[in-house]
């Protein structure tokens, strides 16, 4: 493995991580994005990261300045990737939005460019032949909060190059991660696979009414012993990411449940502004969260 120029497509909530956590471990980061409003909310994003930093990592703000001058910015894709060794896609859980920009970026790419996506719940092999280099493209999946939550899955699809494989996985080493070796496509992964079930579980629940929020939270919290019920680790996720899963599985199976989470996601918290602890209120309110008060699991 001999990168050194990565390029992060997608600069969100698990996107801006990913190019930080990459800068801060010593690599040249290029971020993109569809425009420049993009960008900026993307360095109010990767700025806000400082404080976990020091706290959990035990940065300093000459480590977080150093980090951060390593980073650049595009909305041109060809630009932001001229010099990529590596492409790690964090766009949106579309289809046909990955459809359009794999088609794109194939194109414009070196030839060497490895590519990889973070999708959460789609295989990579679904986009494998619109890479237009299948065997130089694979699954690289980081669970949020990567500086201290620091999984790596990486997953091959049947037409990988087994040295990219290895490559990629030299590489989540490098970035600070354990690298999790996944030999066989899953959708969702080992994390997702675990997750996303008790996720839906929780989500239904709330649909059909059966308990709020804070009882379902309370309920597994108490339960298991975990730090976070699923509401609050959907705040983290973000309720844009739980909702275009909910509205791909309506549209692969055809299950009204899903179209009516879909909607509910959308109108009660989507269109509220309430995406999650990024924007400071979802399920929850922040920064000081019901779930994290002491009298909470009373």
């Amino acid at each position: 493995m001999n990168y050194q120029n990565i390029t992060i497509a997608g600069s969100g909530v698990l996107g801006s991580q990913i190019a930080f956590q990459t800068a801060y471990k010593g690599f040249k980061v290029f971020v993109y994005d569809i425009n420049d409003e993009a960008l900026e909310h993307a360095k109010d994003r990767i700025t806000s990261l400082e404080p976990y930093y020091k706290e959990d990592l035990g940065a300093t703000e000459d480590d977080f300045r150093t980090a951060y001058e390593r980073i650049s910015f595009s909305s041109d894709l060809s630009t932001a990737v001229s010099e990529a060794d590596l492409v790690i896609e964090a766009i949106p859980e579309v289809v046909q939005i990955k459809m359009e920009f794999y088609t794109e970026l194939g194109k414009v790419a070196p030839e060497r460019t490895i590519f990889a996506t973070n999708s959460s719940t789609l295989l990579p092999s679904q986009f494998a032949e619109a890479t237009g280099r299948p065997s130089k493209f694979l699954a690289l999946h980081f669970a949020n909060e990567i500086w201290k939550n620091n999984t790596a899955e990486v997953m091959k699809h049947p037409g990988t190059d087994n040295s990219v494989f290895e490559e990629v996985l030299e590489f989540a080493k490098a970035i600070g991660m354990v690298p999790l070796p996944l030999h066989k496509e899953q959708p969702g992964y080992i994390l997702n696979s675990l997750l996303v079930p008790l996720l839906d579980a929780a989500q239904m629940l709330l649909l059909q009414e059966v308990a709020d929020t804070e009882t379902i939270d309370k309920t597994w919290m108490i339960a298991t012993g975990a730090p976070l019920g699923p509401f609050a680790i959907l705040d983290v996720v973000g309720i844009n990411t739980a909702y275009n899963i909910s509205l791909s599985k309506a549209n692969a199976t055809g299950k009204p449940e899903f179209e009516k989470l879909a909607n509910l996601l959308k109108t009660k918290y989507i269109d509220q502004g309430k995406t999650g602890r990024e924007t400071g209120e979802g399920f929850y309110k922040y920064p000081n969260p019901n779930f994290a008060k002491p009298d909470f699991l009373k």
